[in-house]
């Protein structure tokens, strides 16, 4: 080992005196940007989670990289190039030589770019947050099944290795160490049928495994996954709701709610249903992720800097969300109606990420589940013939059962449609009494002129209301509302502000 390290330090040496090269090091891997090029190469080290003390075995884990991450990045990773020794002494990339070490050949893109890096410039906007919720649910998609059984059975393992990090050092209080442990424990017992039942359906599949906002980056204006863990497939089989909470999380923690709840709902609508029968494992899956960053923060702690106060004070926000998230708030229901054009579905996009449990809200449009009884995509317009008394009464009736699906998971849901008949709003209240939650019905209003601005102003969106449709509906006798009304004919703002002091209690 000492010798393969030798060995190594020499290839560094070369690689950092070419000019303009620069050397970054992790625990894993020492990287060498050049212009527009990276070399990754594996450090000779052994750690409990992973071993690349042989140039054998790093050679490998260079190969496992590129098999791992090019199917998820080909614009980043390209191949395994051979660096060696040649006749005369020299180390050589791709020489002729002996072989002495090996390294993933990479495309260089812009540090900055990386999600974590945006996130701590401003708000994500919808487009970021959705367009990477489409890239988590391709690789998901094209991720490989994976034993279920043997996934459950490492979460209590999981579970008391964060406990064990947490408690190292001293830098958090034992009793909280403790608490998280015991209550994410009990969380694990209660989910553990949920769990197997999931693993037998195929949602435990080999993911990327690492997917904290440093690992997506933004090339093109389009997120790309990078950094997919390959030197332990164990690590990274896991359930596909795990692997998407550790991006909601680390939303969470820099303090992006909007673009956490705009991936949920994302991911949701890209995936099979039966993920919204599952929704009560995410407080548990984002603790988890949560303790482990903790640790990590704690990792970068120096012997000369033991107190360095933005290390402790990134490991104390991690911390403390994963205390927060193991104990989510009881759900509620909210009802959004109004006549189109009112800004219905603004305004439940703008409530859904305050509405807790955190990431916020499963938002259900009748729009989007009229186009899906339709078979059709989103912004697809629909003939009149399927706006029929029948044809809605399937629509609403199907909001109601996703909306049950959720609470029934401890979620929130918010329901965005026109609730013009009273038996529709009889129907949402009904649900509520069923599941025992709080309803919050909220009806928009706002002139005819104002609404058919509104509906002339769309492009792209899946609603196929016109401003004749918006006139037609002026006649509709909406009957005894028993909502609160809202005047929507402001801004959104204060229309959300309105809203939200309507609903007040609980947000």
């Amino acid at each position: 080992m000492k010798d393969e390290m030798a060995t190594q330090e020499r290839v560094f040496r070369t690689l950092a005196r070419h000019p303009g090269v620069t050397r970054i090091d992790t625990h894993g891997a020492s990287v060498f940007l050049d212009g527009k090029r990276a070399l990754k190469i594996k450090r000779a080290v052994r750690f409990p989670f992973l071993d690349y003390s042989t140039l054998e075995k790093r050679k490998a884990a260079c190969e496992d990289e590129i098999r791992i991450n090019r199917p998820l990045a080909p614009q980043i990773y390209h191949r395994v190039v051979v660096i060696t020794e040649e006749p005369d002494g020299s180390v050589q990339v791709e020489g002729l030589g002996r072989p002495i070490e090996y390294a993933v050949d990479m495309a260089r893109f812009d540090e900055n770019m990386t999600l974590d890096h945006l996130a701590k410039a401003g708000p994500l906007g919808a487009k970021i947050a959705s367009a990477a919720a489409d890239a988590i649910v391709a690789s998901h998609g094209a991720a490989t099944a994976a034993d279920g059984d043997a996934w459950v059975a490492s979460i209590p393992a999981l579970i008391d290795g964060n406990s064990r990090g947490l408690r190292a050092g001293g830098h958090f209080t034992a009793g909280d160490v403790e608490e998280l442990g015991k209550a994410s424990h009990e969380a694990f017992l209660r989910l553990r049928p949920l769990l197997a039942q999931r693993g037998h359906q195929g949602f435990v599949r080999r993911c990327h495994g690492d997917l904290h906002l440093a690992n997506i980056v933004l090339i093109d204006d389009c997120p790309v996954l990078f950094d997919a863990i390959e030197f332990d497939p164990q690590m990274a089989t896991v359930d596909v709701l795990y692997d998407l909470a550790f991006t909601l999380m680390d939303l969470l923690h820099h303090d992006q709610p909007g673009a956490a709840n705009i991936v949920l709902n994302r991911y949701l609508t890209g995936t099979p249903a039966d993920n919204l029968d599952a929704l009560s494992v995410l407080p548990l899956f984002m603790s988890i992720r949560a303790a482990i960053r903790a640790q990590v923060a704690l990792a970068r702690l120096k012997p000369t800097h033991p107190d360095d106060p933005d290390v402790l004070g990134e490991a104390r926000g991690y911390f403390d969300l994963a205390r927060n998230l193991i104990h989510p708030a009881a759900p509620r229901l909210i009802a959004v109606g109004g006549l189109s054009g009112t800004g219905k579905t603004v305004l439940a996009q703008a409530l859904a990420p305050v509405v807790a449990p955190p990431p916020g809200a499963v938002v259900l449009r009748s729009d989007l589940v009229r186009k899906q009884m339709f078979g059709v995509e989103d912004t697809h317009r629909l003939p009149p013939s399927a706006y029929t008394p029948e044809h809605a009464a399937r629509v609403y009736d199907t909001l109601a059962q996703r909306a049950r699906r959720v609470l029934a998971q401890g979620h929130s849901a918010i329901i965005d449609g026109v609730f013009a008949r009273e038996d529709e709003r009889d129907a949402i209240a009904a649900l509520a009494r069923e599941r025992n939650v709080p309803l919050n019905g909220l009806f928009l209003v706002a002139d005819l002129a104002t609404r058919q601005m509104r509906i002339g102003g769309r492009r792209g969106d899946a609603s196929d209301a016109t401003q004749e449709v918006a006139a037609q509906q002026e006649h509709y006798n909406i009957g005894r509302v028993g909502w609160a009304t809202i005047d929507a004919s402001g801004t959104q703002e204060q229309t959300f502000k309105n809203c939200r002091d309507a609903i007040a209690e609980g947000i």
